[in-house]
């Protein structure tokens, strides 16, 4: 069992941020599962304890547990729709890292999670179709922050094929646009908070998608207050410039300075042929900083 636990901390250590947000989802999934079990055991409902974590559609209670807007994206109501999120969310989540950052990986799942979520809420309460529904209607799933994914992914490169079984190869921005299309044809069916919540988290990656190229990250915010809970703004200090240090024969100081400005060099060539790649939208906050600062020399 030790060995078992420890070759999951090392699996999810060594995976990129897509891989990470797979065992976070699974995770999650076999515990909220695991407590359901044991509440049924002693005839307990096993359902009631969730909705504290499902995104209610009805705005009082919503007010009441406002967290549900966070929590939702990593539910899934059985085995087969986790099964379905998560190969999606691998299969374009490993695509759209060939083209964007990790931080914009983790930042766009939960933009795409939180405008799939107010979408919903927004329909339920607007709309007198759902007049019915909104008191006892909950969302729950990681399909908005998958289609945001899937769609930034098609507008930074439209033109890219991924092969399908039984189809064959489709260029990207024709899988985006029969997600999102199905989604409209659906939005009155059993599952029409689903479908509803999905066109808000492909208006998401559409909005993110365009604001990059333009230089604008919209999930800038995001990682930051990521950052702020990780400790990575707390006491931060301003790096201190190296000092010179002139030493006798100069041996040692013309080493540490002759691979310093390698390194800086290998760095920045690295830099220049993502940029030459995949243009100057792909490149990350820190990658543009050094970049212009090398310029400036």
């Amino acid at each position: 069992m030790g060995s078992f636990i420890t070759d999951l901390k090392n699996g999810y250590k060594r995976g990129d941020i897509c891989i990470r947000f797979i065992y976070i989802n699974v995770g999650i999934f076999v515990v909220t599962t695991l407590i359901s079990v044991f509440l049924m055991l002693f005839n307990w409902d096993a359902s009631s304890w969730l909705q504290y974590l499902e995104l209610p559609a009805w705005m009082p209670l919503f007010l009441s547990q406002p967290w549900t807007l966070l929590t939702y994206m990593f539910l899934h109501v059985g085995a087969l729709h986790l099964l379905f999120n998560m190969l999606w969310l691998y299969w374009f989540g490993q695509l759209f890292l060939s083209f964007y950052s990790a931080r914009h990986f983790r930042g766009l799942y939960i933009l795409g999670g939180l405008c799939g979520g107010l979408f919903y809420m927004l329909a339920y309460n607007v709309f007198p179709y759902f007049a019915s529904y909104v008191y006892g209607s909950f969302l729950l799933g990681a399909s908005a922050s998958v289609l945001a994914i899937v769609v930034a992914t098609a507008v930074r490169e439209p033109e890219y094929r991924v092969n399908f079984m039984f189809v064959g190869a489709v260029r990207l921005k024709y899988v985006a646009l029969f997600m999102v299309v199905t989604d409209l044809l659906f939005m009155t069916s059993g599952n029409g908070g689903g479908h509803i919540a999905h066109l808000g988290g492909a208006l998401a990656g559409w909005w993110f998608a365009l604001g990059l190229q333009k230089g604008r990250d919209i999930t800038r915010w995001i990682n930051q207050v990521f950052d702020w809970f990780s400790g990575g703004m707390k006491f931060k200090r301003p790096a201190k410039k190296p000092k010179m240090k002139v030493e006798r024969g100069g041996k040692s100081a013309d080493y540490d300075y002759n691979a310093q400005k390698k390194r800086q060099s290998e760095e920045i060539d690295r830099i220049l042929d993502k940029l030459k790649k995949s243009g100057y939208a792909s490149l990350t906050t820190e990658e543009k900083k050094r970049l212009f600062d090398a310029s400036k020399r």
